[in-house]
């Protein structure tokens, strides 16, 4: 449950974001599609045939990723099969060797096995096509409405595609996860015998880099997700079919890390509104903003905020319930909401008995 709330929000954020789309036009990349975004809110800094549908190679790991963090134990054993033997970039397997999933993670994301894909299909799985159904369902559930995966590793196929902004969607979403967000940042690690270098030259290129995923073939060219985090902003780069995608990919970056700020326009727990309570010990509580309210913004544009809160509501009310809602409004295009929730308890008053009452009871 906690996992769909947190997609519809992505996609809900997305789609409000992707109305104020703000784009130097000085700024242009050598790719067929490119997008950059901001991850918590969605805010689209800068597109360029960002719905167009394209062969995306290895980057199809990051839903790999994503699913098998979702939907399996990243301690579970796995021994290898020969069907799990693949062509292309390989993280050298061979049937007999038995890996958690997590290390095949590794080798998935950091030198783009199109093995350790296969591995980890057939761990969550069983079957490679039960896992693309939950790769589809996924994409499905996220709002990716110009993707179709055939096979979790990225090898060009029918029914294969996605898109820049698709991508940027699903990575966005896949960088809530902790565990994923510490796999693809890592540089490089040994697992066994196998010494693994992340193949995203960014993290070593360019400061604040968090990941994400190279990707290749002759048919898609050099396909590209990065993200990189700087005073308290994250921002998502995708770049499809682009010859030179490391210079491309930091240009954008800094593109959005110069020409816009993370607005905190209401902080955690700051008091906005009180709301009545019926029947309670207190006649009133106040309400507090559940997290940060927060937008990537211009230096020349700012929030407006509004409280939704009902007129009053039935005790008990107790600490951190929800009650209503903050908003912060950009050009009068709703951005971004947080919860309003109870910042202190009021009890259900005792109901004291009537003289008449005692009566009754009496007699």
């Amino acid at each position: 449950m906690e996992r769909r709330k947190l997609a519809q929000k992505a996609f809900c954020c997305f789609l409000a974001a992707s109305v104020l789309t703000c784009q130097a036009m000085a700024i242009g990349t050598s790719a067929a599609s490119a997008v950059l975004i901001e991850q918590n809110s969605g805010r689209v800094l800068y597109e360029q045939n960002a719905d167009e549908e394209r062969l995306i190679a290895s980057i199809t790991k990051i839903m790999t990723a994503v699913v098998a963090l979702e939907h399996a134990d990243k301690a579970c054993p796995y021994t290898v099969t020969a069907r799990d033997m693949a062509e292309g970039s390989s993280m050298y397997l061979k049937p007999g060797d038995t890996l958690r999933l997590e290390e095949l993670l590794y080798g998935l994301m950091l030198v783009s096995g199109n093995d350790a894909a296969l591995a980890v299909a057939h761990c969550v799985s069983g079957e490679t096509e039960d896992f693309v159904a939950l790769m589809n369902e996924t994409a499905q559930k996220l709002g990716m409405t110009h993707t179709h995966f055939a096979n979790p590793n990225g090898l060009d196929a029918e029914g294969h595609y996605s898109s820049a902004r698709d991508m940027a969607v699903l990575t966005a979403y896949a960088l809530q996860n902790q565990d994923f967000r510490r796999i693809v940042s890592t540089a490089s690690v040994t697992i066994g015998e196998r010494y693994l270098a992340n193949h995203n030259k960014l993290l070593r290129l360019y400061g604040g880099c968090i990941g994400v995923k190279t990707g290749f073939t002759k048919a898609a060219g050099r396909t590209l997700v990065s993200a990189a985090a700087r005073e308290g902003m994250t921002l998502v780069c995708t770049t499809l079919n682009d010859g030179d995608d490391w210079n491309d990919h930091m240009a954008l970056l800094d593109y959005g890390f110069a020409n816009y700020h993370m607005e905190t326009a209401v902080p955690a727990g700051r008091v906005l509104a009180s709301v009545l309570v019926q029947g309670g010990t207190a006649v009133s509580v106040p309400l507090a903003a559940s997290e940060d309210l927060r937008y990537p913004l211009t230096g020349e544009e700012s929030l407006k905020v509004v409280a939704r809160v009902p007129l009053s509501v039935p005790a008990p009310v107790v600490p951190g319930q929800v009650i209503g809602e903050v908003c912060a409004y950009l050009e009068d295009q709703e951005v971004a909401q947080v919860d309003l929730v109870a910042a202190a308890p009021s009890a259900k008053k005792e109901r004291v008995p009537t003289p008449s009452s005692w009566w009754d009871k009496a007699f």
